[in-house]
């Protein structure tokens, strides 16, 4: 069992770090490119209206209504 400890100690310690903003944070690219703008008003064109909202909790006509307004700040 000591021989885990040790292990786990040596892979999740920072070994002669005092602060965090000392380590270097590697950040992966975005698996997935940002939509292009006729993208998106492709994907706001095919909501359906009067349906119940989805988890983010905003009607489909909400977003309908301000597509002008979402697709030219993307």
């Amino acid at each position: 069992m000591n021989g885990w400890g040790d292990h786990f100690s040596q892979v999740l310690n920072v070994h002669g770090v005092n602060d965090i903003r000392e380590t270097e944070i590697h950040m992966a690219e975005p698996l997935v490119p940002k939509p292009r703008a006729f993208e998106d008003e492709m994907a706001i064109e095919k909501l359906i209206r009067h349906k119940s909202p989805r988890i983010d909790q905003i009607p489909a006509e909400w977003i309908k209504a301000g597509s002008r307004t979402i697709c030219s700040e993307v």
